[in-house]
């Protein structure tokens, strides 16, 4: 069995649960995650998702299809006074208070009938699909994980160390994401409790050279890694804190949030949190016999909706929510028409919601279009492809190059503006002093410079450090205003350069390291 296979099957599997960190000495990174703009150094994505298949339908309810929706499932429908509007033809359902508070103060975007082409119906296999960021069935890795496995091939060997002391992503429970999976391990820890500590017995097994042994070293690598990654969570958890008075102790979606709360405040600097809510295969008793407005769905979104609005309020009031975004996601809607149990059965494509204080918040996507008359079993067709906003995020939120994000996806990439206002990031400020910015650097394949200018012929070269110029990057008239060049310098030798702007208005200098 080759070793990726044994990490997959036993620490995701048989391992799951006495990996959990019930708890995990802090020290501040020096260098960034993903290796890319220090703006988006410490920034934090929460993943939230809806295990089931959640009724779109009955969540973000389309007013202006609602006579048709009345044909479709008439049993199951909000009644039209009832739902609670967020533009004249969308509305949300009743419990969605906190949701349609956080949309109208900006801070909530719903994207409408997200999905896959040729949509599976099965469970299992849709979500691979989703947490693999893949059609292909050979892909094992999941979407973050094949970003992380770029950024760090040698995982889980030497981690945690001085540089990254953290562990990369935390999925809240008793399992770990296979959203994270890598190539030679998951780089999600298991948390149900950051306050518990809890250390596992260490093995201190050596290599004997044995298939055995391998195995068994192997296994001491990620027992001391779990051991380690728990102190470095218990101690960011008691030094962090929480103010929302939203959260309510039996919701425990916001008992979760508050967790990643209380551990983002207190310096943990892990970029992923994935959390779980299971429920949501709503066949029958989706709504209660005696109220549409009540049963099932409505308890799950309510929570969902709750959870999210005090984490949010949490951020606002901790100073820290320019840090943190959040993005829900199902692996399939629900069909159009209800069934005779008062639910719905396994659909297509569906809304997804992204939340946070730097998001573009508002309605992406049209509506879903309902006809009077539909096929057997029809669902919600697909618009937007979910892969297409895995990849806005990594290049809005994160700041992933596109070079570098096309790679991750079978399909040719389409981008979607995720992000919209956000705060000034250490490379703003850096720039707002100096008027001239590299990143990343240190640099490996390629950088970008930012710098101002006037209506005027620019000239920007890299030099070595004896002074003679090794690349020409820019020679030609520019226009006045703040202006990002990218370049490749994967074919420079590892060490020290400068780069140079000539221009009317005054030349300009950085130093650039150039590693690999």
């Amino acid at each position: 069995m080759k070793r990726r296979n044994f990490v997959k099957n036993i620490s995701l599997a048989s391992l799951a649960t006495p990996f959990v960190l019930k708890g995990i000495n802090y020290e501040a990174v020096s260098k960034k995650l993903f290796n890319y703009s220090k703006s988006a150094e410490d920034r934090v994505l929460v993943l939230i998702r809806l295990n089931g298949g959640n009724d779109g339908l009955n969540t973000v309810i389309p007013v202006d299809q609602y006579a048709n929706l009345v044909i479709q499932r008439s049993n199951i429908i909000i009644p039209e006074p009832s739902i609670l509007a967020i533009s004249p033809e969308v509305g949300f359902h009743p419990v969605m208070t906190g949701m349609q508070n956080m949309f109208n103060a900006g801070q909530l975007t719903v994207v409408q009938n997200v999905g896959y082409p040729e949509q599976n119906r099965s469970h299992f296999r849709s979500m691979d699909i989703w947490s693999t960021g893949m059609l292909d069935q050979n892909e094992t890795r999941g979407w973050l994980g094949r970003q992380f496995d770029n950024d760090y091939p040698n995982y889980p060997a030497d981690y945690p160390n001085a540089t990254y002391p953290d562990p990369f992503a935390i999925s809240m429970g008793y399992e770990v994401s296979s959203t994270c999976q890598g190539l030679m391990a998951n780089f999600s820890q298991a948390l149900e409790d950051p306050f518990a500590t809890v250390n596992l017995l260490a093995s201190n097994v050596a290599n004997d050279g044995t298939y055995y042994g391998s195995h068994m070293e192997y296994l001491s690598t990620l027992i001391d890694q779990t051991n380690a990654y728990g102190s470095q969570i218990n101690t960011a958890a008691n030094a962090g804190n929480t103010l929302s008075t939203l959260y309510d102790i039996n919701n425990p979606v916001a008992m979760h949030l508050k967790s990643v709360a209380q551990m983002i405040s207190g310096g943990l600097k892990t970029k992923v949190y994935i959390l779980n809510i299971n429920g949501f295969d709503t066949h029958d008793a989706q709504v209660s016999t005696t109220d549409v407005m009540a049963g099932t769905h409505a308890d799950l979104i309510k929570m969902l909706s709750d959870a999210i609005n005090a984490f949010q309020d949490d951020l606002n009031l901790l100073g820290i929510s320019n840090r943190v975004a959040g993005m829900t996601f199902s692996e399939f809607g629900r069909q159009i028409a209800s069934n005779a149990s008062l639910g719905t059965d396994h659909g297509d494509a569906a809304p997804l919601f992204l939340f946070g204080t730097c998001i573009n918040a508002g309605i992406i996507g049209p509506n879903p279009s309902i006809g009077n008359a539909i096929n057997d079993q029809e669902g919600v067709g697909m618009q937007i492809d979910f892969r297409d906003i895995y990849a806005s995020v990594l290049k809005d939120w994160f700041e992933v190059p596109v070079a570098d994000i096309q790679p991750l996806f079978e399909q040719t990439v389409t981008y979607y503006q995720v992000l919209g206002a956000c705060n000034v990031g250490i490379e703003e400020e850096e720039f707002a002093k100096n008027k001239i910015l590299l990143f990343p650097n240190p640099a490996v394949s390629n950088t970008s410079i930012r710098f101002e200018a006037q209506n005027e012929w620019v000239k920007i070269d890299i030099l070595d450090f004896n002074g003679r110029s090794v690349k020409t990057v820019y020679d030609s008239n520019i226009n006045q205003g703040t202006h990002t060049i990218s370049f490749e310098i994967g074919e420079l030798s590892p060490g020290n350069y400068f780069v140079t702007i000539q221009k009317t208005s005054g030349d300009q200098t950085a130093k650039l390291v150039k590693l690999k």
